[in-house]
């Protein structure tokens, strides 16, 4: 399997590519991946040096890839942090042209604008790209909670609003929606749960909530989540295996009370995760 990772990339720590692209080549995936985006570290430390890049460098990058006449062996676009409009406009046309050497490939987008916390923290423009082009042309997309709710204007405080939020996101065009970081009115204070949508039929995977503050999971997540769904074709397949993952690499960085996910001393968990949950059709 070969994927197409553009997204933002740190030297410090795992975010981005820098967090999404090791758990892919730990299962075996060739992974090409561009940076939108090249800093010293992610921006939660509240400092960080480095640029974003521009729509030319990633049109050019994808321009040599294919030069290469390889674009199609490309079994999945990922995309996640893009830094810009332009830079959102240049992954799709990476993705239009992806399509076109191999029209099975996958696009997964990961709509990385915020979180309950932070609020919106992208540059304007990238929500409305993200809604009205992005997600229309993903057949994955991956949003936490607060992105599923800016995305479709809807509420998800119970179970049966974030699977109407989760519809309503599938009908701009996604098959497959997956929700990271849900928490209902049917979420147990010691839990936090992950919902998948697929043809109609709603799975949750609920894991034990865990104490920490780091970056980088979600990249991680629409990683594993888009691996597992090309290999399966199950969302709920799909769901299982990579809400297992995160939550041993999650699990490993609490435990040594780290400032950043654990990617590289805890990469078993992305083959042979040490605790499983079970994936329930809701």
């Amino acid at each position: 399997m070969k994927v197409l990772s553009i997204q933002s990339h740190v030297a410090y720590g795992h975010v981005g590519n820098a967090s999404a692209v090791f758990p892919m080549q730990r299962l075996g995936v060739e992974v090409w991946p561009i940076h939108t985006v090249q800093f010293s570290n992610h921006t939660g430390y509240g400092a960080w040096r480095g640029r974003v890049f521009d729509g030319p460098s990633i049109e050019e990058l994808v321009a040599g890839i294919g030069e290469r006449g390889v674009l199609g062996e490309c079994d999945g676009v990922l995309s996640g942090y893009m830094g810009s409009a332009e830079i959102g406009t240049a992954i799709l046309r990476a993705v239009a042209a992806v399509r076109a050497a191999n029209p099975k490939a996958l696009y997964c987008c990961d709509p990385v604008m915020g979180d309950t916390d932070r609020g919106i923290y992208v540059r304007p423009g990238i929500p409305d790209l993200m809604r009205e082009q992005a997600v229309p042309a993903a057949d994955i997309v991956t949003p936490n909670q607060f992105e599923l709710n800016l995305l479709t204007g809807l509420p998800t405080g119970t179970l049966d609003e974030a699977k109407r939020a989760l519809a309503a996101l599938q009908a701009l065009g996604p098959r497959v929606v997956l929700v990271t970081s849900l928490v209902t009115d049917a979420t147990p204070a010691e839990s936090i749960d992950l919902l998948a949508g697929e043809g109609g039929r709603f799975w949750r995977v609920r894991t034990p909530r865990l104490v920490l503050d780091v970056n980088g999971a979600g990249d991680a997540a629409a990683a594993l989540f888009l691996v597992h769904y090309a290999r399966t074709g199950s969302a709920a397949l799909a769901l299982g295996m990579a809400g297992a993952s995160v939550y041993g690499l999650l699990r490993r960085t609490a435990e040594a009370g780290s400032r950043e996910i654990l990617t590289v001393a805890a990469q078993d968990e992305f083959v042979a995760p040490s605790e499983t949950f079970p994936v329930e059709a809701v």
